[in-house]
This record gives C-alpha cells, sequence and structure tokens, in this order.
C-alpha cells in the first residue's frame, strides 16, 4: 500500500495531440489485474474454466508467478531503482532499468512541493552552462594595433614621462607597456564617478548576504558611527605638495593682495595693484581663468568675497570702494561714506552673517557699513590708532588691535566696548584672527609675536597666552585659520618665504614648512580651501602659488 500512495498525480502525455490515458489509482494489490489486463493484455494468459482440478491449480500457480513479475516490471516502469533498488545478477531488472533509462519521456519525477528528494540533474548542468558562459564572455578591444608590440619608448629622456617608471633605472619599455601605464596614470588623475561604473553596481547588490558580511565591518571597531567632524591632523610634518600656479593663465603684474576662494571651492579671486580682479576656476591641473575686471582709478589693497557668495568687495587707498555682483557681472562705484573724512578704506573685515562690513578709520575710528545698502550704519571709538580687526563666528561681537597694544571687544548690538585687555609684550598690534571653530583667538604685533588666548579665559580676566609663537622675527602682516581650526598661517610682508604653518592642537610649527628647496618669495597674502584641500599663497612677485593638503580629503 505504500509504495502505491506515491504513484505521481502527473498524467504521461504520449503523442502530439491526442489525450494522455488516464492512469488508474492503485490503493490496493487486489486490483492488480485489472490494471495489467488495461496495460498489457497480450502478455497475460486468458483464463479459462478446465475440467480438470490438476490442471487447474498448476495453471493457477504460474498465473501467480507470472503476475508477481509483471508487477515488479511495472513498478521499475513507473519508479525506476528508487523503491526497488538494483540487486546485481538479476537480468531481468537489469534490462527493465535499461529500457527507463533509454526511454525519458516515460519517465517523470515528482517535483511537487510535498517530496522529499529534488534533484534536478538537468536543471544543475544547464545553470553551469550559464555561469561558464559568463565567466568567458570578456569585452573584446575593438582595433589592436600591431605596432605596438614593435615600438620601443625612452620614458627616461623626457621629463613629462618620468612618472611612468616603476624603477628609478627604468629607460626602455614597449609600446603596449607604454599604453597601460598611460591609462593607468590617466585614471590616476581623472577618477570616474563611482555610481556610474557597471561593476561598482553589480558588486553593491549583489546579494544580501554580502551586504551582510559588509555590515560586520562597524561591529568589528569602538568608533563612532557618525563622524563628527574631520580626522586630527598630525604634528611634526605637513604631507603636501605643490600644483601648478593657480593664476598660470593670466599672472598679476604686481604684488598680490588678496587671494580668496569662494564659498563653493572652485572660485578663486586674486587681486593686486594692477589694478585687475581676477576669478579662475581651481582644479588643480589647469586652473582655467574665467573673468578679469579692471577698476581704472583704484590699485586693489584689499578684495574679499561676501560669505553669501553673491558679491566681492574692492577696496584700495581710496575715500571710494567698488561693489562686484557676480550674479549680474556688474561693479558699482562706492560714494565716499556720509559724514567721514577718511582718505583710505584698504582694510576692512565683513562679518559671517554678510550683514556688515567694518572698515577701519582716522583716529581710531571703526566704521560700521551695512552690506546691503552700502551706507554708514554706525562707529566705534578705541584709544589710539586701529590697525587690525576680526568678527567673531557667530557675527555679535568684534576685536580690534592697534597702536595702544590692547585688544577690545565690541557688542555689535549694543555698540559697545564690553571688554579691553592687554595683550602680553605687545607694543603695537598689527593683526588679528578668530577661529571659526572653538574660543581660540590670534593677536600678532608688530614685533613678530603670535600669541594665542581662548576667548572666554581672556574675558574672564586672564591675560596669559595659550601659548606664543615666536617663529617669526619682523612684523605680523597676515595671519589666517583653516576652516577646522586645526592650522594657523601667520606671514610677515618684510622677509622672504616669511610664512609658517602651526598645528593649533600641538601648537608647534610644521618643521617642513616653508618648503625647503624652494622660495615663496614675499609672501603677502594666504587662503585655505572651504574643505582644506588647497592653499593658495599669494606673493609679491605676482604669482599665487597653490598647494594640495593631503589630509584634507576636499577642497
Amino acid at each position: 500500500g505504500q509504495t502505491m500512495n506515491l504513484i505521481s498525480q502527473n498524467a504521461i502525455t504520449i503523442g502530439g495531440g491526442k489525450k494522455a490515458k488516464r492512469e488508474p489509482e492503485l490503493s490496493d494489490l487486489e486490483d492488480s489485474d485489472e490494471i495489467l489486463e488495461r496495460n498489457e493484455p497480450s502478455s497475460i494468459v486468458p483464463t479459462h474454466k478446465k475440467k480438470k482440478k490438476k490442471k487447474k491449480n498448476v495453471d493457477d500457480t504460474e498465473k501467480e508467478e507470472q503476475e508477481e513479475r509483471e508487477m515488479k516490471k511495472l513498478e521499475n516502469f513507473l519508479f525506476g531503482s528508487l523503491y526497488s533498488p538494483v540487486v546485481f545478477g538479476k537480468d531481468e531488472e537489469d534490462e527493465a532499468i535499461t529500457e527507463v533509462e533509454n526511454s525519458s519521456a516515460l519517465f517523470i519525477v515528482d517535483k511537487t512541493p510535498g517530496t522529499d528528494f529534488s534533484i534536478y540533474e538537468e536543471d544543475a548542468e544547464f545553470q553551469k552552462g550559464i555561469d561558464d558562459e559568463k565567466q568567458n564572455k570578456q569585452k573584446n578591444p575593438a582595433w589592436v594595433d600591431e605596432e605596438e608590440e614593435k615600438t620601443y619608448v625612452n620614458i627616461a629622456n623626457v621629463n613629462r614621462l618620468r612618472k611612468l617608471r616603476k624603477e628609478e633605472d627604468e629607460t626602455v619599455i614597449s609600446g603596449s607597456d607604454y599604453v597601460s601605464r598611460l591609462r593607468a596614470q590617466h585614471v590616476k588623475l581623472n577618477p570616474g564617478t563611482e555610481w556610474a561604473r557597471k561593476d561598482t553596481n553589480e558588486k553593491g547588490y549583489s546579494s544580501d548576504e554580502e551586504s551582510e558580511i559588509e555590515g560586520l565591518d562597524i561591529l568589528r571597531t569602538n568608533e563612532e558611527l557618525v563622524v563628527k567632524g574631520g580626522a586630527p591632523l598630525f604634528p611634526g610634518v605637513l604631507e603636501y605638495s605643490r600644483l601648478i600656479d593657480a593664476n598660470v593663465e593670466d599672472p598679476c603684474n604686481g604684488p598680490i593682495n588678496s587671494v580668496q576662494f569662494h564659498r563653493n571651492a572652485q572660485l578663486l579671486l586674486t587681486a593686486g595693484l594692477d589694478r585687475k580682479l581676477r576669478f579662475f576656476q581651481i582644479d588643480g591641473k589647469r586652473n582655467t581663468k574665467i573673468q578679469s575686471i579692471f577698476l581704472e582709478d583704484c590699485p586693489i589693497r584689499n578684495a574679499s568675497f561676501l560669505p553669501d557668495g553673491s558679491q566681492v568687495i574692492v577696496s584700495g587707498r581710496r575715500k571710494f570702494f567698488y561693489c562686484f555682483d557676480l550674479v549680474k557681472a556688474k561693479s558699482d562705484k562706492v560714494s565716499p561714506l556720509t559724514g567721514r573724512e577718511e582718505k583710505s578704506l584698504e582694510v576692512f573685515e565683513i562679518s559671517p552673517d554678510s550683514s556688515t562690513i567694518a572698515f577701519t578709520g582716522n583716529e581710531g575710528y571703526i566704521l560700521l557699513v551695512s552690506a546691503r545698502t552700502k551706507s554708514l550704519i554706525g562707529t566705534l571709538k578705541m584709544n589710539g590708532t586701529v590697525r587690525s580687526m576680526a568678527f567673531t563666528a557667530d557675527g555679535n561681537q568684534l576685536l580690534s588691535s592697534g597702536g595702544d597694544g590692547q585688544i577690545y571687544h565690541w557688542d555689535l548690538r549694543t555698540r559697545t566696548c564690553f571688554h579691553k585687555g592687554v595683550d602680553e609684550g605687545c607694543l603695537i598690534g598689527t593683526a588679528l584672527c578668530t577661529a571659526p571653530v572653538g574660543n581660540l583667538f590670534a593677536a600678532g604685533s608688530s614685533s613678530g609675536i603670535v600669541n594665542l588666548y581662548d576667548r572666554e579665559e581672556f574675558l574672564g580676566g586672564k591675560r596669559k597666552p595659550l601659548k606664543t609663537i615666536k617663529n617669526l622675527t619682523t612684523q605680523v602682516d597676515f595671519m589666517k585659520f583653516n576652516h577646522d581650526s586645526q592650522m594657523l598661517a601667520i606671514c610677515s610682508y618684510m622677509k622672504k618665504s616669511s610664512l609658517k604653518l602651526i598645528h593649533i592642537p600641538s601648537f608647534t610649527v610644521f618643521s617642513n614648512w616653508p618648503p625647503p628647496n624652494r622660495s615663496l618669495h614675499f609672501p603677502r597674502c594666504l587662503d585655505f580651501s572651504p574643505g582644506g584641500g588647497f592653499m593658495a599663497v599669494g606673493n609679491a612677485s605676482g604669482t599665487v602659488l597653490l598647494y594640495k593638503l593631503h589630509h584634507y580629503q576636499h577642497a
């Protein structure tokens, strides 16, 4: 009964358009006579009533033996050797198995969900063939130059090709090697977008198992899942490389007085005494010139973007200043400020919220001008002359210093001085700079001393600086923090290569800057790109030197 209940429910189709004969259900062994009569009527001896009882008994015995053999044969046809294992030495069963193998159309494997076996050899072989085709499928080149193997190139004689050498003493390589190295160099210099690569997409969405395995790497570290800030910059040696000059397409004919990156990190402003305001697109390879504006009556002493990136403020030793609108590509001349007699507006600072411009005036006055209307909205008065200013990161306070050697803190909301303190060892304050991150600020003096203070401690009455930098021996003229306040650049106009980079967390100077084998000439201004990847240095020879800082990944 067990063997009979496992018969497949799939009907066997014999012939093209004819309906298949329905297989009878085998519920009991008693119905075997009826089945054998339907399937193979010619092999069964018909039974007739005999008169002799002895002959009838012999015939019944032969009939039962033959029926048993036919039943086994039928089981082999239906189930093969799964339920009737092959016993070596029996010829009849071997012949039955051979017939089953040769007539695959008469044998159907039950693939219904309840079966205990699911080995489909044909499907496995078909899938294996598909996998082999995928492995053998490769993109062949559309055309191959046979001359490449016959050509040899000397890469040691040409300066531009020496970067292709893998060993120092390598000179001549074959044409095919030359082509492959050029391709590798091109990929290195022009990396493509990851999302557009076919192989990366297939790798990223191959299977859930691979993504789970990659996700396990997060659990093997104790680092924070969300990076709050950039990686820490290490002191000692600064990793950098010199790139092509930022203004190589149009150098300045006089000293560079201002360089600044736009907030999009691609546009660079340069200005100098040749009265031209130039814009360059910085990529480190070509540094294409975009536009230049000639101001006939104003040699440029200072130029700066508004922090929102919409305008450029340009000034010189004149009673007026210029405003250049980047959207309209139009420059406007702003007339002298009402009620003021200043003959020079060359020193100014812009608040981080782009609302206020602070100019240095005569006799210790600080002139506050609205960035929107370009009109005077207020003045601040300090003792002695004003030489330098710096806004705090929130734009609500202003620091100033000058001829009396003190640092003033101004509240721009009430326009009053709420704190005044002595800068230690300073006779004349010549430069101020506040950090965009944190409470640090730097104060430079005419003697070359740079003091670093914590603003909260300074306002609390502590006069001792956190660190005193004595690496410059002449007047400090320019200072600049980078975007994450891990680096401070200090500069003096009076001496060649007088530019130092300070590592703020350790308050130490980078030992390999300035470059030992190359002169910076007389540096006059400097700026870091918004992401910290580029550093531009303008000098008195009209050149803007461009450097890549390898610690930062973004421009």
